[in-house]
């Protein structure tokens, strides 16, 4: 059985079940970092990524460190750290 977000219902598979786990702890993260934290094959963690930003629980972010690489981040905790600096 598919586990199914709660959000917009949207079937995950595990590959990008995963990542989003990986993700949830609000760190933003490049694609090599993923890739090397879950240890699955980038062409996978390419597809899952794909399907989290299709459902829109994942965004990209600009990585200021290095422009050739963006960051991958859940796209709750952003909304809550600009609530927090909204209301600060």
């Amino acid at each position: 059985m598919q586990a199914i977000n709660s959000v917009n219902k949207v079937r995950l598979p595990p590959s990008s079940q995963r990542v989003l786990t990986l993700l949830k702890d609000g760190s933003p993260r490049t694609f090599k970092q993923v890739t090397e934290e879950i240890d699955i094959s980038p062409r996978t963690v390419r597809y899952a990524i794909k399907k989290l930003k299709e459902s829109g629980l994942i965004i990209e972010k600009f990585n200021f460190r290095d422009a050739r690489q963006v960051l991958y981040q859940v796209k709750d905790v952003l909304t809550s750290e600009e609530a927090q600096k909204a209301t600060a």
